[in-house]
């Protein structure tokens, strides 16, 4: 497979509602969309960078300066490009996680495109659907919550997660859990806002027979979170910590989790995320799919990896309407609780012109 070109396009998208969690608010979703013309098919890639380098080092405008200077020439001589090779001819940039998923996933889906593949099975799907959750955002009040949980209940979720920070924790969890019952798969997400120090500040959570807690603490923290493992009842998982298959082995090792948050746009690329469910599967560990306020291109992304074998708890697989009135792709409608896996060749979704159009902020073409 030979490039042609890449496109390199920032966009902006606001958001249906203000999303909060223990690092900020964000009202809108800034992001990169990738595309790669080859002389098979061209591909798209989405950049889970955000805006700000809140939640990560990485941010819009860094990876954008990342794949115009460094990424994209050095793949340009790659000779008989494949997806494969992608991080292979990219080992040397260090870091950078999210700029390399985002060209990874453009090729790897203008390779599929061209060879009439659908991701899904690329990657070893083994549904055809899969089961949907939700974030839910740290809300001004607790009848706000109550009140949007009951409706992503009411649309048909069967798991809700809630984002979570010191003085926004037991309560919101305790009202959840008197209002809608013991039935209802509960989670919390605390985005590395707590310290070692806080440990029983997290076994207050233990009486609620929650899923899970996940990234309580620093995402370079191991030893904490396996010393929190052991504080606690409650399932530790892990998410920021977890960059590669060789930290989520280490992380296994260490008892640091026991469960895994595979965010594929985080890790560097599906290719990587496959790894670490492989690496989670050999140990029993469980793995369920995280996201990242992806557009279509990405959920359809994160759909067809969250139908492996392995990915046994349902993920932040969320319909498009959780996030944006209007999606830069068709749509993902929840139907019983779950999301169809696309079936079409590479993602099995492409961008409307129109809609991509409308919220590009800008462009860059570099031409091979």
């Amino acid at each position: 497979m030979k490039l042609s070109g890449i496109e390199v396009r920032v966009i902006e998208m606001p958001l249906v509602s203000p999303f909060r969690t223990s690092f900020g608010v964000a009202t809108s979703r800034e992001a990169l969309v990738v595309r790669a013309v080859t002389d098979e098919a061209e591909g798209w890639g989405e950049g889970v960078a955000m805006r700000d380098p809140l939640y990560s080092s990485e941010y819009v405008e860094a990876s954008v300066d990342m794949l115009t200077r460094f990424l994209i020439p050095a793949l340009a001589r790659v000779p008989d490009l494949d997806a494969s090779k992608v991080a292979p001819a990219l080992a040397k940039f260090k870091g950078h996680r999210m700029s390399k998923g985002a060209i990874e996933l453009a090729i790897l889906d203008a390779e599929l495109r061209g060879k009439g593949v659908p991701l899904s099975r690329e990657l070893g799907a083994v549904r055809s659907k899969v089961d949907c959750g939700v974030s839910v955002g740290i809300m001004d009040s607790i009848p706000e919550l109550l009140d949007a949980v009951a409706g992503y209940l009411d649309e048909g979720y069967v798991r809700i997660k809630l984002k979570i920070e010191p003085g926004w924790d037991v309560e919101p969890v305790r009202a959840v859990r008197e209002r809608f019952g013991d039935d209802v798969l509960l989670q919390v997400d605390a985005n590395t806002a707590y310290h070692r120090g806080d440990a029983h500040l997290l076994a207050r959570l233990d009486p609620f027979d929650l899923l899970l807690i996940e990234q309580p603490l620093d995402e370079e923290d191991l030893l904490g979170h396996a010393q929190l493992a052991k504080t606690v009842r409650t399932p530790i998982c892990l998410d920021e910590s977890v960059v590669s298959a060789r930290a989520a082995a280490d992380a296994i090792a260490l008892g640091a989790c026991s469960i895994v948050n595979i965010k594929p746009g985080r890790v560097g690329g599906y290719l990587e995320a496959r790894r670490i469910h492989d690496v989670c599967v050999a140990n029993d560990v469980p793995v369920w799919c995280g996201g990242m306020l992806e557009t279509g291109i990405g959920r359809a992304a994160n759909v067809a990896l969250a139908a492996l074998p392995g990915f046994t708890l349902p993920g932040d697989t969320s319909g498009s309407n959780r996030y944006y009135t209007r999606d830069i792709t068709e749509p993902f409608v929840i139907e019983d609780g779950t999301l169809s896996v696309p079936t079409g060749p590479g993602i099995g979704v492409t961008p409307s012109p129109e809609a991509l159009e409308e919220v590009t902020v800008r462009t860059e073409w570099i031409t091979f």
